[in-house]
């Protein structure tokens, strides 16, 4: 029987390791993605309103990042994943398109900066998205998918508050079948750094867009 080295034996498997990031890094663990002051209260639907847009700004536009790296996907062990997950987002996409609509126009917030910072984001995950460096774009797929698990409970609030019909269950950012096509894929050391970068940083960038909604609540009063 194959033996494990001891040096291998304490390191966690990349599965568990990318969705540790996910968790950790992104909008799960926000204290204004999951606060009331977001989905209940007088200011709830300004709040609500203004994160729709802005993640109509983010992710609402096709190609999405899933999209990107599913075209450009080279790796056999993920071509299923990536398949259902563009599927499965298409579906998102069109439910957050209808969820703005909804909520009307974009709050009126005082102070300057905001869609530029939002156009910046975007333009960091879709770089990410079409990195040269391998492992580094399915990374920033699944980073999105894990991280919009908790996206999509705030899209269901906002379903709640504005009337809307609630799609079936977001299930492609499962973190068991993110941390198979993990373990699956990343066994080569600079494949697995590449691809937690690329999880990572995205949900870093959906940390920022949350920071700022904040602030832009706050500017409303």
């Amino acid at each position: 029987m194959a033996s494990v080295p001891l040096e291998d034996m304490s390191v966690p498997q990349a599965g568990t390791l990318l969705v540790a990031a996910i968790r950790d890094h992104g909008s799960a663990g926000h204290r204004y993605a999951g606060s009331a002051e977001l989905t209940e209260g007088p200011a709830a639907g300004r709040n609500l309103a203004d994160a729709l847009h802005f993640l109509c700004a983010l992710h609402g536009r096709y190609p999405g990042v899933i999209e990107l790296v599913a075209a450009r996907n080279v790796e056999p062990e993920a071509r299923v994943w990536l398949a259902e997950a563009s599927d499965a987002f298409a579906r998102e996409r069109t439910y957050l398109a209808n969820l703005s609509v909804r909520a009307g126009p974009v709050p009126a917030t005082p102070g300057a900066g905001s869609e530029s910072a939002v156009s910046m984001q975007r333009n960091a995950v879709l770089t990410l998205a079409q990195s040269e460096r391998r492992g580094c774009a399915l990374g920033a797929a699944m980073g999105v998918a894990g991280d919009w698990a908790a996206i999509r409970t705030i899209l269901d609030a906002a379903a709640a508050k504005f009337g809307a019909d609630i799609p079936p269950p977001w299930t492609a950012g499962k973190p068991e079948a993110l941390a198979a096509v993990a373990d699956a894929l990343g066994e080569g050391f600079a494949f697995r750094r590449a691809m937690l970068f690329g999880a990572e940083q995205v949900a870093v960038q959906h940390r920022g867009m949350w920071e700022l909604l904040h602030a832009r609540a706050q500017a409303r009063g």
